[in-house]
């Protein structure tokens, strides 16, 4: 009679007693499994002693690694030295190279579209500003006057003639020196021989004047003057009101005038009102006269009387024979530069006035490329104030 702790300890759990024996019998012993490992040893011995590869012949590459000493750079690939100046600015950079870079969309991002005007040696260059032959001091700052000799700030700010015959036509572009984008637009956009005129209401203009000189452009000045629906249209808090003193205006002239030097003359801004009075004009046409400058009347005002003025008070004047935007899209904007070279084979020298939108630029750029194929010449709005008689004398618009 067997022990029930016997059966306990010698009985698999949850098996009975025949299928547990059956189980017992099918496993190796532990004898078996030594010698399957003893004959696996003697297997790998031999194909050591065949192969000479303790690996078996499993498939190997081998490489050699030399360590070399880093060669000494040359001169030519070593880092240039650090400047021992201040680092400059890239506008720093740009103004003393004269390189002009413009970003039509103002954009800084590195894939933005830029133009950039490299500076020609052989470019005209126009006098230095201020010429202090040609300053006074004023109670707003300095102001441009007539030099010993008669000596016009007209004649020497002026962009030096060039020469060539054939139809000539001046071009000015108003309303600039206020957004930065647009003025640059126009410096590195438009033909040098285009003139441009600032507002007085600009920030930093004696570095935009400078900037539009240094690039051939000839400046002037715009004067903000009374239009027939003042204050509803505002030129500004210095416009010239045909209801002031004369005092008054000449002040406000005068504080426009110190804004920048290097101007040759002025042109209105708006001022319908104030150039069809006769009284209010004079005084002003009349300093600007003293003071060896010039007027351009924009064109825009039908009623002006700038040209009988002008002739009493000896100012070289001019009118602009076609306001080429005064219809603001492209179709109409070229077909009004079409009658203006026409009228320039008629009359021989014309002028034409224009805004400094973006639209008006793009128009007067592609307009430009080819104009001396086509026998006609670009010249400076001083070309048009200097001619001989001193006061440009109104002509037809229609061709």
């Amino acid at each position: 009679m067997s022990d029930a702790a016997d059966d306990i300890l010698t009985k698999p759990l949850g098996v009975a007693d025949k299928a547990a024996r059956r189980r017992l019998a099918l496993r190796p012993s532990a004898g078996v499994a030594a010698g399957a490992a003893a004959l696996a040893l003697v297997l790998l011995a031999g194909g050591i002693a065949l192969t000479g590869d303790p690996r078996g012949g499993e498939p190997r590459a081998s490489a050699t690694i030399e360590i070399r000493e880093t060669p000494a750079p040359r001169v030519a690939d070593a880092a240039p030295p650090a400047p021992k100046g201040p680092v400059q600015s890239a506008g720093e950079v740009e103004q003393a190279s004269g390189v002009s870079v413009y970003r039509p969309d103002g954009s800084t991002a590195p894939d933005a579209p830029v133009i950039i005007r490299v500076p020609n040696t052989t470019q005209v260059k126009l006098a230095p500003a201020p010429d202090p032959r040609l300053t006074e001091r004023g109670r707003h700052g300095p102001l441009p006057r007539l030099g010993e000799g008669r000596l016009r700030p007209l004649d020497v700010y002026a962009r030096p003639d060039e020469p060539g015959t054939g139809p000539r036509i001046a071009v000015l572009v108003s309303g600039l020196g206020i957004g930065e984008n647009a003025t640059l637009g126009a410096i590195a956009r438009l033909p040098a021989a285009v003139s441009l005129a600032l507002s007085p209401y600009g920030s930093d203009l004696e570095k935009t004047a400078a900037r539009a000189r240094e690039a051939g452009h000839e400046v002037l000045l715009q004067l903000p003057m009374e239009p027939f629906d003042y204050p509803d249209s505002d030129p500004g808090p210095q416009t010239l009101l045909a209801s002031s003193r004369p005092g008054e205006n000449l002040d406000r002239t005068a504080w426009a005038m110190s804004r920048f030097p290097g101007f040759v003359g002025a042109v209105n801004f708006m001022g319908a009102k104030l150039m069809s009075d006769p009284t209010a004009l004079e005084p002003v046409l009349k300093d600007l006269a003293a003071r060896g400058l010039g007027f351009v009347d924009d064109g825009a005002a039908s009623a002006s009387q700038v040209a009988g003025v002008a002739a009493k008070t000896k100012l070289p004047t001019a009118r602009a024979d076609i306001v080429v935007d005064a219809v603001a899209r492209p179709d109409a904007i070229d077909a009004e530069l079409a009658r203006l070279e026409t009228l320039a084979r008629r009359n021989g020298l014309v002028l034409a006035s224009a805004s400094a939108s973006p639209l008006s630029i793009d128009r007067l750029s592609r307009w430009s490329r080819d104009l001396e194929a086509r026998g006609i010449r670009l010249v400076p709005v001083s070309a048009v104030l200097r001619r001989p008689g001193g006061v440009a004398k109104l002509s037809s618009a229609a061709p």
